[in-house]
């Protein structure tokens, strides 16, 4: 499967680590504009999602799509308390075992694992989310670009980095999301 989607999240968790590598190690404990992480956390909970990839594609696909990439972020137990009680834990824990430095190399694996699993997988691909929402993989995707996109910004703020956004990220999001005439996520577009 080659579609837009996994393209520019290919292109933006590149992206995220090649600007991470060379963090020093004392500027994974700042704080991060996600309390009550910090900038280490915040990676842990983006190599978390990464690494929940490769599990979708392996149970069996869903019958039917049912949600689309808008619809994935809609308002319930997704970001109940309590999920967001074990979304803030699981970053913790990660940053905690791993560091910041284990946590770029972690991703560096994850994100090949789990791009070089889907450029495998046929169109039409329906998974199953860690939410129970039946969607197609190209859909879920975008929502891989979004959490890509936006915790990449999130990072850049924690460290003092100069922001970033890639233009495959940047297309893909406008077009899906329809942010268009939202001048800096054209602005941070790297084309």
């Amino acid at each position: 499967m080659t579609t837009d989607a996994l393209d520019a999240w290919d292109a933006e968790t590149a992206r995220l680590v090649a600007v991470l590598h060379d963090v020093p190690p004392a500027d994974w404990a700042r704080a991060s504009p996600c309390p009550p992480w910090t900038a280490a956390d915040l990676l842990g909970h983006v190599v978390a999602g990464v690494a929940r990839v490769p599990g979708m594609l392996d149970a069996p696909a869903p019958p039917r799509a049912e949600i689309d990439a808008i619809a994935y972020f809609r308002a319930d137990a997704r970001f109940s308390g309590s999920t967001n009680a074990e979304r803030i834990d699981l970053g913790q824990r990660l940053a905690a075992e791993l560091g910041g430095p284990g946590l770029v190399a972690r991703l560096t694996t994850a994100r090949a694992e789990a791009v070089g699993r889907c450029r495998r997988e046929p169109g039409g691909r329906i998974v199953r989310t860690r939410h129970g929402d039946a969607m197609l993989l190209t859909d879920f995707l975008a929502t891989r670009v979004l959490e890509a996109g936006i915790h990449g910004l999130d990072l850049a703020d924690a460290l003092g980095r100069e922001p970033w956004l890639t233009g495959p990220a940047a297309e893909l999001l406008t077009r899906v999301y329809g942010a268009a005439d939202r001048p800096g996520l054209r602005r941070l577009a790297l084309g």
